[in-house]
């Protein structure tokens, strides 16, 4: 009965894996419980942190992405009030509970209609971040997405 659940579970971790490799190629956040939205001004931010290790090493190597176990991918995609991708300003910092901050160097990416941010986030096993995105639309309007995210190492 262990061996049944253990396999269980991993299959149920491959498919979950799989689900975020190919949420980013579609270049749209995955739904689960880790994406996460904010809307504002007739806007949605939808922002997602993912381990760098559930990408596929050739994926990693066409977005210039480190893959290490101490590292997660910040993806964030601005849409406005037709669903189409906006452009924008995306900036961000994090902070541990030592209060060790990092700022964030966000990167366009463009691939046909998409239109998504990256950058990447250093992190120990099992720490807590305290995450600040800053959003400027090409409006002028701008507003501020604050969350807390543990991380965690993965293999």
């Amino acid at each position: 009965m262990t061996q049944s659940i253990l396999n269980t579970l991993g299959q149920f971790r491959q498919r979950w894996i799989t689900a975020v490799v190919g949420g980013l190629l579609a270049f749209i956040c995955v739904t689960g419980h880790a994406e996460q939205v904010h809307r504002f001004a007739s806007h949605e931010v939808h922002y997602i942190i993912i381990p760098t290790t559930f990408l596929e090493s050739e994926i990693a190597a066409q977005y210039d992405v480190a893959r290490a176990r101490n590292r997660a991918l910040i993806n964030v995609s601005i849409l406005d009030a037709n669903k189409q991708a906006v452009t924008g300003a995306v900036s961000g910092s994090s902070s541990n509970l030592l209060g060790q901050t990092q700022y964030f160097e966000f990167r366009q990416v463009r691939e046909g209609d998409a239109i998504y941010y990256l950058a990447e986030l250093l992190h120990s096993d099992q720490e807590l971040h305290r995450v600040t995105l800053e959003v400027a639309l090409d409006t002028g309007q701008k507003d501020q997405i604050k969350f807390n995210q543990k991380m965690y190492w993965e293999d």
